[in-house]
C-alpha cells in the first residue's frame, strides 16, 4: 500500500531534516566534514553546476548541502524507503532542480527509472553498507555506466581497516564514550529517532511500510577502502582512491 503524506507546512518538514542530522551526527559527528570534502571535489573535477545523482538519497541531505553550495546544480535523489523520502519530498516542495525516485537498488533495472542517461557526479554517503560485497560490485557496475567520461562517483562509508585491531578498539571506545554522554544529555539514536517518526501522524504510515521493506537495519559487509578502490577500476573508473577517511570511515572517489 501507498501512503500519502497530508499536508503540512515547510518548517515541520524542515524540523524533520534538522532531527534527522542530529541522529546521524550522534553516530558521526565528523559528517559536515565529509560532506565539505565531496562537494570540494565535485567543484575540483566537475565544476559549480553539476548534474547529480543522489544515490540512497535518504532525506536528500546530500542534495540539501549541494544546492545551498552550488545554486546552479540539478540533483536526482533515488532511494526506497518512503518515511525519508517524504520528509525529502517535503523539505524541496516546488524546487524544479531537484526530483526524488522511488527505486530498489537491488533491482537491475533501477537505472531505467532515473531521468538522465547520465551524471557528472553520483554522491552517496552512509547509506551503502547494508549491501554485501557482491551487490554492491553490481551496484558499482551500473554506476560505472551512469557517471559520464570525465565525471566522478563518491561513496562516504563505513570502511574499516581489520588489519589495526587496537587502533579500531580504541577509535572505538572513544566514540562510545562521546555517544553516552551525548545520550544522558538527551541525544537520540536510530531506534529513538524511528520511534518518534512513528508516533508521528504525517510519517507513520510510510515509517510502518518502511519496516516492512527493510525489517530491523542490518548491515552488509564493510568491505575496506582497498577493496572499494580495486571494485570501482573494475567497474571502468581510471582513477580511484580515498580523499578523506577517519579512524572507522572513508570517501572513496572513483574519476571516469
Amino acid at each position: 500500500m501507498t501512503h500519502t503524506a497530508q499536508p503540512t507546512t515547510p518548517a515541520d518538514w524542515a524540523a524533520w531534516q534538522a532531527s534527522w542530522d542530529r541522529q546521524q551526527e550522534w553516530y558521526m559527528p565528523d559528517r559536515e566534514e565529509r560532506f565539505r570534502v565531496m562537494l570540494d571535489m565535485v567543484e575540483a573535477l566537475v565544476g559549480p553546476a553539476p548534474r547529480v545523482l543522489d544515490l540512497a538519497c535518504g532525506t536528500g541531505s546530500i542534495s540539501d548541502r549541494l544546492l545551498k553550495r552550488f545554486p546552479e546544480a540539478v540533483s536526482t535523489g533515488v532511494d526506497l524507503d518512503p518515511a525519508l523520502l517524504t520528509i525529502a519530498r517535503g523539505t524541496f516542495d516546488g524546487d524544479s532542480r531537484v526530483e526524488f525516485v522511488t527505486a530498489d537498488l537491488k533491482d537491475p533495472d533501477w537505472p531505467a527509472r532515473l531521468p538522465y542517461d547520465t551524471y557528472d557526479a553520483v554522491l552517496t554517503a552512509t547509506a551503502l553498507h547494508w549491501l554485501h560485497d557482491d551487490p554492491l560490485r553490481a551496484l558499482y557496475g551500473q554506476v560505472g555506466r551512469l557517471v559520464r567520461d570525465g565525471g566522478v562517483f563518491m561513496n562516504a562509508d563505513h570502511m574499516p581497516d581489520d588489519t589495526t585491531p587496537r587502533i579500531n578498539e580504541a577509535d572505538r571506545a572513544l566514540r562510545h564514550a562521546r555517544q553516552e554522554r551525548a545520550k544522558a544529555e538527551g541525544a537520540l539514536d536510530w531506534r529513538d529517532w524511528w520511534d518518534l517518526a512513528a508516533a508521528d501522524p504525517l510519517l507513520a504510515g510510510p515509517t510502518a511500510e518502511r519496516f516492512k521493506i527493510y525489517g530491523e537495519h542490518a548491515d552488509g559487509d564493510t568491505p575496506s577502502v582497498d577493496w572499494h578502490v580495486r571494485t570501482l577500476r573494475e567497474a571502468g573508473f581510471g582513477e580511484a582512491r580515498a580523499v578523506w577517511c577517519s579512524p572507522s570511515d572513508a570517501l572513496v572517489l572513483g574519476l571516469k
